[in-house]
């Protein structure tokens, strides 16, 4: 490849750019049937191990719905040989993206563990697909129901949460394998007996109804070796039946219109097309993200920027393995008419389908695509990464290298090849549902058939995770109830032994400084040929100005919408073109405004951030535009419990006028964003976001030596303004803030969303490292102490924790228990029992300080995988004063500590009695049980 000062300023033609994408791989398959895929990727001392069952919720018969979704939890419950949590082994080596996931296709469980730990995870997976039954017992399955039950309530109680069984209920006729939902029914989940459970695994679990997938730092030879060694005794299983899947059409339009408790009214359209392996499928995913899906599509110029009667809309296609559903929103800016914007976006999918996109549009839209699957080749695991892509295409396809048909098909794509598929497809009745705020009717509660799940994000269809990486509190699972003897014909006794795990090797850090005196730090990360640029200013949430607050979320919410001389549209299409991404985020302490970028496309992207730092336009009707959106977002924050208790808690804590005193998200209040005026805007950005108060971060495929011209053209001649610099003035005021329970009502609610939070006597630039280790085994791991009694022992949160938030001063401790309405009371009485419990009699064990030290460190390595982890860690470095050998120097650090180091650093910070508590929640039914825990109780209401 051409240096990056060589690189031309056009485009990258995406089929030079899917030529990119490689995932080189060997398979085998072992006699019992276990379909086995071997990647080699030596970046980091990690393997990747990812199993997956052909086994989801539509190969449920009737009256087992939910049996896919239960069994992905009792397989983290413990199998015959380690009959114990699944996490506990595997947190004591280090392992990272641990988790399970179950949906209408496949169930699937993963982990990234260090190379040494290899042979213990293979073991520990042959063990629950070989060894299970045994290990399940009925209070195991008691227990699962329950938790079931929560995750339940925790997504019944997001806004939007049962528009997913509407959409199944309208788009499928009875008995179609995919009408019902993948938690299923608590009837049949009530009426399973031990034995049905028994039968169901099986009946579905065998070796040849599996793929296995190991990628990273392992080569065939070993893997062949170990997976013959640990899965090869596991006789086959039955051969799971495939019912037949038609793809169904309405006879007529559906029209149905839900009440939630929801900011803004949404629109849904949706249809039912074929599955992805069907050719259509690949210019209907094109053609949905032309429609709704890029940030320069149709919808969000039409209703979003020119009509502004939108403020946020959405399409896309879902893909599932015999059937995919087509879903189009409009959320309804507050006080437009919801009927003329859903007959509006009605003409405007018609008139796109009839006219089709333009070749323009292909082109971007396909090259977004395949710059996601380019960054997606840096991961080898987890939720998305490459042993993901190679089991996905087994799976479903037959072909591990079904997303390079995938790739080619897009690059291929014409628009006349998309209009043909639209045409074909959404011509056909579409399911139009319209949810409108208000009290939920018993009939759409009833849908749900009393065991509904909503989506975690609020009205699209996800997998059910074992513990969501979206929602707090996905935890572990049930200690040990009994164990087996061994039956199988390797020796299972006991757990091999796990071989030496080496500690980080953190990539060098290379620094410069432009002419202007940025300084510009680098560590360069070859796996991928992408870069990504990180201009970091010291302003953060802490930097709003408090009589306007949310002056900075409109600010950088404003960069992207026009800048240099490119309008709002024109700025998206030339990200597109590129495959580049700018977003601007900020922390509490610092504001980022980020790019990803191909670096065969490096240069005219830097051009795109050059221009959106320095030279935004903030044109007046983009202003107003982007206001309603921010108002839209507050909206919608104070109508979940989460987004509700975040508002109000560093307010509680600090005190308003303290830097920190602000709404978690940033996007500060409806009065400050009201009244914010251009004027504001460019104040805040001469104050802030200016180069003497700017660092440059950049990860990826390039050297400093070639960076460095590149950044100095674009940003070393920036002047700072005349105004002065902005200063955050970190002082507590004397307020006495004593503890209470400031309870807000929120009608309807299924669950009670607690948080509590206190101040803690130590900053995040005096590197509290004891005290943060002692926080994981309280509430901030899996297998603490707080989740293990609310979730396992009490089963009434579907998981529970603390956390110690890492700020630059005054450091806040939280704790967090989203739990069932009618044991609020007592789940509040019994996190303050446990942590004073763990405060005096029973402090940190010896087993759970090797735990926690052995998971610190050796999860090290695998934390660092991705040119996005790396960058985050230059940053948080330079943010909390830290040196560039402070990763190295952890595992060292660890190891000195001792269990009593921990204790004493806990029982010097945390003070249980002087927590605040925050519950949200259906006030008529919490409020009796807050009486007798001796807290003086506030009563508001939202927004208050």
């Amino acid at each position: 490849m051409p240096s990056l000062a060589a690189m031309p300023k056009a485009p990258v033609p995406v089929a030079e750019l899917v030529k990119q994408v490689d995932i080189p791989y060997q398979s085998f398959t072992l006699d019992n049937g276990l379909r086995v895929i071997v990647h080699t990727d030596r970046k980091a001392p990690v393997v990747a191990v990812s199993v997956w069952y052909h086994i989801g919720s539509k190969d449920e018969p009737a009256g087992k719905t939910g049996f896919a979704h239960l069994f992905e939890h009792l397989m983290f419950n413990g199998s015959e040989n380690a009959n114990e949590d699944f996490f506990k082994p595997l947190e004591s080596v280090g392992a990272t993206d641990v988790n399970g996931t179950t949906w209408f296709d496949r169930t699937n469980y993963f982990e990234t563990v260090p190379t040494g730990a290899l042979d213990l995870a293979l073991f520990l997976e042959s063990d629950r697909m070989g060894h299970l039954v045994g290990a399940i017992d009925k209070a195991k399955l008691d227990n699962q129901r329950g938790v079931v039950q929560n995750e339940k309530r925790q997504g019944d109680n997001e806004p939007y949460g049962l528009v997913e069984y509407a959409q199944l209920a309208a788009l499928f006729p009875e008995g179609h394998p995919y009408r019902h939902s993948t938690i299923g029914s608590m009837s049949d989940l009530d009426a399973a007996s031990l034995d049905d459970v028994k039968t169901w695994f099986r009946s579905h679990y065998g070796p040849n109804n599996a793929v296995l997938v190991l990628a990273g730092d392992v080569d065939v030879a070993t893997a062949r070796a170990k997976v013959t060694k640990w899965f090869g005794d596991i006789p086959r299983g039955p051969e799971t039946p495939r019912a037949a899947v038609t793809i169904p059409t309405l006879k007529a339009p559906v029209d149905q219109v839900m009440k939630d408790r929801v900011a803004q009214t949404r629109i849904y359209r949706n249809w039912v097309v074929p599955g992805l392996n069907d050719p259509d499928l690949i210019p209907l995913d094109l053609g949905m993200d032309i429609l709704g899906g890029l940030a320069s599509s149709r919808l969000d110029n039409a209703l979003v920027r020119k009509d502004k009667t939108a403020v946020s809309v959405t399409a896309g296609v879902q893909q599932f393995e015999k059937m995919s559903l087509v879903e189009v929103t409009a959320d309804v800016k507050p006080g437009v008419d919801a009927a003329k914007v859903a007959a509006e976006l009605d003409r405007l999918i018609a008139d796109y389908i009839r006219t089709g996109p333009t070749a323009d549009e292909v082109q971007r839209a396909a090259t977004r695509q395949v710059a996601g699957e380019i960054s997606g080749l840096e991961t080898v695991g987890g939720f998305s990464g490459k042993a993901v892509t190679l089991a996905e295409g087994a799976v479903y396809s037959n072909d591990p290298e079904k997303y390079k048909k995938d790739l080619a098909a897009a690059a291929a794509a014409t628009p006349q090849t998309i209009k043909a598929a639209l045409q074909k497809w959404l011509m056909r009745p579409a399911f139009r549902l319209t949810v409108e705020p208000g009290e939920r009717t018993e009939q759409d509660m009833a849908i749900a058939g009393g065991a509904a799940k909503g989506s975690p994000e609020g009205g699209s269809m996800a997998p059910r995770y074992y513990r969501s990486p979206r929602l707090e509190g996905g935890a572990a699972a049930p200690a040990i109830s009994m164990t087996h003897r061994p039956t199988a014909a390797v020796d299972r006794s006991s757990p091999p032994p796990v071989e030496a795990i080496n500690d980080l090797t953190f990539p060098a850090i290379e620094r410069t400084t432009l002419s202007n005196g940025i300084p510009v730090v680098f560590a360069r990360r070859t796996t991928v040929p992408t870069l990504r640029i990180s201009v970091s200013f010291d302003a953060g949430h802490a930097a709003d100005p408090k009589e306007k607050l949310g002056t900075q979320g409109l600010t950088l919410a404003l960069l992207d919408e026009g800048a240099g001389k490119r309008d709002s549209i024109a700025l998206a299409e030339a990200q597109e073109r590129l495959g580049a991404q700018i977003a601007s985020s900020a922390t509490m302490d610092r504001t980022n405004v980020s790019m990803f970028a191909l670096k065969a496309n490096l240069a005219p992207s830097l051009d795109l951030l050059a221009d959106v730092i320095q030279r935004p336009t903030f044109a007046p009707a983009e202003i107003e535009r982007l206001r309603n959106q921010v108002l839209a977002g507050i909206a919608a924050e104070n109508a979940q419990p989460r987004g509700i208790a975040r508002r109000i808690m560093p307010s509680l804590l600090y005190g308003k006028l303290h830097p920190y005193g602000v709404p978690m998200s940033g996007s500060g209040t409806e009065e400050g964003v009201k009244a914010v005026t251009r004027t504001d805007l460019l104040a805040f950005h001469d104050r802030w976001l200016r180069p003497d108060n700017a660092r440059i971060f950049v990860t990826g495929d390039t050297t400093l030596a070639e960076l460095k011209p590149l950044l100095e053209a674009r940003f070393g001649s920036w002047a700072k303004p005349a105004a002065p610099k902005g200063e955050k003035q970190f002082r507590m005021d004397r307020m006495a803030r004593p503890a209470r329970i400031v309870l807000v009502d929120r009608p309807q609610s299924p669950q009670s969303y607690i948080l509590a939070g206190e101040l803690l006597p130590t900053r995040g630039v005096d590197d509290p490292l004891d005290l943060v280790t002692a926080n994981e085994v309280v509430g901030g791991s899996f297998l603490s102490r707080l989740n293990m009694d609310l979730r396992e022992n009490k089963g009434w949160a579907y998981g529970a924790f603390t956390q110690a938030q890492m700020l630059r001063e005054t450091m806040p401790l939280y704790v967090i228990a989203p739990v069932q309405t009618d044991k609020t009371g007592a789940s509040i009485a019994a996190a303050i029992a446990d942590m004073k419990e763990f405060l005096t009699t029973k402090g940190v064990t010896e087993e759970e300080r090797d735990r926690t030290i052995n998971n610190q460190i050796r999860s090290l390595p695998g934390s660092f995988e991705t040119s996005g982890d790396l960058l985050g860690a230059l940053i948080s470095l330079d943010t909390l004063g830290r040196p560039d050998d402070y990763y190295e120097k952890l595992p060292a650090r660890y190891r000195a500590m001792k269990a009593s180091d921990l204790d004493a650093a806990a029982r010097k910070a945390i003070r249980p009695d002087d927590l605040i508590w925050i519950v949200v929640g259906d006030a008529a039914k919490v409020e009796p049980q807050l009486k007798d825990l001796g807290l003086p109780v506030e009563k508001v209401q939202v927004g208050q």
